[in-house]
């Protein structure tokens, strides 16, 4: 990967997900009381000074602005129908063209340091900065259904930097709005019920018809995208219709109501590549080639029997696919692809990859 002229080959990732606490974000994408911390919690001390460089690091890091656009893009249901109570919650639509509009001024990369936060007594792990990339990704992150990764890169000189990329957790924000569909009662405070009961009257019918249409919906999903896709995973070849799965490309916690059974929206997988493809550890190019993350090891994709660049002939793509697919590249793939920016990818014999970013 280029860098400001400087070409880079990747070395590690960071085996956790950073998530990003409430604590963090800016005042208005808060869910708590107070004004929010700048020190951002990442792993065990031990764990995250193993990867960013000793006790008492200074790290340099970056982030891409076409990263921000599609975590952006990825998020906007849930500023636009929140799924939490954010501090600002009357106001997140307006922060979300705002906030866009901000990113449409960045330079492509922007750079930031962080800091270890080793004044901080205990075993957890802080860093902390006064940088822009990093007041950024305060500003833009809502708490708990957003997440970080990080992926190590060196130069030839051994000149180390830090690629953070900011996600949304698709699947936080599904759990939410389930539970947004089981709180419509009130707490109940007679009739001898317990203090945390809640109660659901009437509106429990309205649940069941919800629940039931959801999963007609499904049903519906699924077999529609069978017969687009020839009942058959595309990778593996695997034909028993008991073992295979519809997956989405973009995920149903922010498709709308069209493409959450849009048979285009997806394609037909078993199990374990429906996991993989599911949780952003493969994705395909639009020429029918996989791509595998940097987040499972070479070994593993020996395993399985995957190869980066692979061609896969049977991968059912058109026009309308390619959209939802393009999607799942710039948002869910926790790889080193950028739809907007042409990366070229060499796997050699011993597993390094050299990238370059033009």
């Amino acid at each position: 990967m280029k860098i400001n002229g400087e070409e880079f080959t990747y070395l590690d990732t960071f085996g956790t997900y950073m998530t990003v606490p409430d604590c963090i974000v800016a005042p208005k994408n808060k869910l708590g009381g107070g004004h929010g911390e700048a020190k951002f919690y990442v792993s065990s001390k031990d764990t995250m000074r193993e990867f960013y460089g000793g006790e008492g690091f200074c790290a340099k890091c970056f982030i891409l602005k076409n990263d921000l656009i599609d975590y952006m893009l990825a998020i906007k249901s849930e500023y636009f129908n929140p799924t939490q109570d954010y501090r600002g919650k009357s106001e997140m639509s307006a922060l979300w063209s705002m906030r866009m509009d901000k990113i449409q001024m960045l330079d492509d990369v922007i750079l930031f340091d962080i800091y270890d936060q080793n004044q901080i007594e205990g075993p957890r792990g802080y860093v902390n900065s006064n940088d822009l990339g990093y007041q950024l990704i305060r500003e833009l992150s809502l708490p708990l259904v957003s997440y970080i990764t990080a992926i190590k890169l060196i130069d030839l000189s051994g000149s180390v930097i830090f690629y953070w990329k900011l996600f949304v957790d698709f699947d936080a924000i599904a759990e939410k709005e389930k539970a947004l569909v089981f709180t419509y009662g009130k707490k109940s405070k007679d009739n001898n019920a317990k203090e945390n009961e809640i109660v659901l009257p009437v509106v429990e019918n309205e649940i069941q018809k919800q629940i039931r249409n959801a999963r007609y919906g499904q049903g519906k999903y699924r077999e529609a995208m069978l017969e687009d896709c020839m009942y058959i995973c595309p990778i593996t070849m695997i034909n028993d219709e008991r073992l295979l799965i519809a997956s989405h490309a973009k995920p149903y916690a922010v498709s709308t109501d069209e493409e959450k059974v849009d048979p285009k929206n997806g394609f037909i997988l078993s199990a374990l590549m429906d996991k993989l493809f599911d949780r952003g550890f493969i994705t395909f190019s639009d020429d029918k080639h996989l791509i595998l993350s940097q987040q499972i090891t070479p070994k593993n994709w020996e395993r399985m029997g995957l190869r980066n660049g692979q061609y896969i002939q049977a991968l059912p793509l058109d026009d309308q696919r390619k959209k939802y697919l393009d999607f799942h590249r710039r948002a869910v793939f926790h790889g080193m692809i950028e739809s907007n920016i042409h990366i070229h990818i060499d796997t050699y014999n011993d597993n390094s990859r050299h990238i370059t970013l033009k």
